[in-house]
């Protein structure tokens, strides 16, 4: 694994995967939501975007977490391997709304420096809540469709169903580092 694209949908745990990821391939790690997101939840501009995670991937090594499909041309032509998490609903679910009610309650900093408020994570249709709501079942079927079709072709896809796959894959990474080392 020397390019890894951690993809899934939103609360799926991304981010938390692709860090434990780089950190045991010893790679740079890039969050596309901190990328995509200034302050007051402002969006990057398309092409300003594209050019950062063009930027970001032109190296030999890296793992990249998110769902932009502004980018997702430019990952798939450079990723060597592409993670997908692929859980059940109410997995994701539950995590969405576990790590919303932590940022709320802890008023923890996001990316631009945005965090989430009560009235926004769950009186409000912009909610991350609602957003996976929406989203999640679309979202599985693209990435199946896309990976059907081919548009990872030369991209090695492992397919995660349960979390408990997650540590599996990330005992394989550790021992075939421990492997490759002697």
């Amino acid at each position: 694994m020397e390019r890894v694209m951690v993809i899934g949908t939103s609360c799926s745990g991304k981010t938390a995967l692709a860090r434990r990821i780089a950190e045991a391939l010893d790679s740079p790690h890039v969050e596309l939501d901190v990328v995509f997101w200034g302050p007051d939840w402002t969006e990057c501009p398309t092409e300003e975007f594209r050019d950062a995670v063009r930027k970001y991937v032109e190296s030999d090594r890296w793992v990249v977490d998110g769902n932009h499909g502004r980018v997702r041309d430019i990952l798939l032509s450079r990723a060597t391997d592409a993670v997908w998490l692929n859980y059940s609903f109410p997995v994701v679910f539950w995590r969405a709304l576990s790590r919303t009610c932590r940022r709320v309650f802890f008023r923890e900093e996001l990316f631009g420096g945005n965090r989430e408020t009560f009235r926004h994570a769950f009186l409000s249709r912009g909610s991350i809540l609602w957003w996976v709501m929406r989203t999640y079942r679309g979202r599985r079927r693209a990435y199946r469709e896309l990976f059907d079709a081919g548009a990872g072709a030369g991209v090695r896809l492992s397919e995660l169903r349960r979390p408990g796959e997650a540590d599996d894959l990330m005992k394989s990474i550790l021992g075939a580092g421990l492997d490759a080392r002697g």
